[in-house]
């Protein structure tokens, strides 16, 4: 018995509605296609308590970018596949990043108190509800793709998502983040070689943020069914473009406002934590995040015109400004 599929208006060729010269109004399409689905999955926690479910709510259509649901779509879309189908994917990884966000904010963690231009979920409600209400996203992102899919998918769907979300990528990610913030605040690091410190950090990074943008990138070629050679380009784009988004992310805090942001800047510095500017400088952070869009953006050559939003959004996370 297959999984009940979501069921959204019917759409024409999936190039078309992306269009590829800019990216704000594709990522804009995504949104307008993505939110309703997941406000559809908070009206159906019906049994939840009133207040927790409003944090979910809260953390979960926060006027966010959807840049992970746009990975998967368009990638499910390079591959020859239904945006339809991919849906429940796009809809999980969302779950996740949104759980990964409430729990990174709390004064245990990163400490912060303004996240997308809003309070973070823990000032907004208590630290207690959002803890709750991460520990609650986690489990929606897998019932959403057992709830959607076709049961042999759905599995290797849960497999996917679950390798990336865990002890061994973003949790433990998180974890050498922590660790490493720690150490340099000890003044652990001085006994360390530049060369070591960048090869952990970018591992760190590889973990904690690029290991989910893989995954979308993997549940999109999955449902479409992507041939090998196109799974092996979506692996190929993922690393390079997990890695250019974070340096892209370390420059915004050394150089962004607020305003412009959306969250607090200037605090890794603040605390000592390292990061790409801090240990190679502005000038050839950029130059490496430029390096790694261009490696991403090669690699959509394989899609032909369906690689097209992939290409553009590759090289629209290394100048963007937000």
């Amino acid at each position: 018995m297959q999984g009940r599929m979501l069921q959204r208006p019917a759409e024409s060729d999936p190039t078309a509605d992306v269009p590829c010269e800019s990216v704000d109004v594709a990522i804009a399409d995504v949104r307008q296609f993505i939110d309703p689905l997941l406000e559809e999955a908070v009206n159906a926690l019906d049994l939840a308590p009133q207040r927790l479910r409003e944090s979910i709510r809260y953390a979960l259509l926060a006027p966010g970018k959807r840049l992970r649901p746009a990975l998967t779509l368009w990638a499910s879309d390079a591959c020859g596949g239904d945006r339809q189908a991919a849906a429940a994917g796009a809809m999980a990884v969302e779950m996740i990043h949104a759980y990964s966000l409430v729990h990174d904010d709390l004064p245990a963690m990163d400490d912060d108190d303004l996240r997308r231009g809003r309070p973070t979920c823990h000032r907004a409600f208590d630290e207690a509800t959002a803890i709750l209400c991460g520990d609650a996203l986690q489990p929606l992102a897998f019932a959403t793709l057992v709830r959607h899919l076709p049961p042999d998918t759905a599995g290797r769907a849960c497999g996917i998502l679950a390798s990336a979300a865990g002890a061994e990528a973003l949790v433990g990610g998180q974890a050498e983040d922590l660790a490493a913030e720690q150490a340099t605040a000890e003044t652990d690091a001085a006994n360390t070689s530049p060369e070591s410190q960048l090869a952990r950090l970018e591992q760190i990074h590889r973990c904690k943020t690029g290991a989910l943008f893989l995954a979308c990138l993997r549940l999109g070629g999955l449902t479409a069914g992507a041939s090998s050679e196109q799974l092996q380009a979506l692996e190929i784009y993922g690393a390079a473009f997990g890695l250019a988004f974070q340096i892209a992310d370390d420059l915004l805090d050394a150089e962004g406002t607020e305003e412009t942001v959306g969250k607090r800047v200037g605090k890794d510095a603040a605390r000592g934590k390292l990061t790409f500017p801090s240990l190679v400088g502005i000038d050839a952070s950029r130059a490496r995040a430029h390096a790694l869009a261009a490696e991403a953006e090669h690699a959509c050559q394989i899609f032909g015109t369906r690689g097209k939003p992939l290409a553009a959004l590759a090289s629209w996370i290394v100048h963007r400004n937000h």
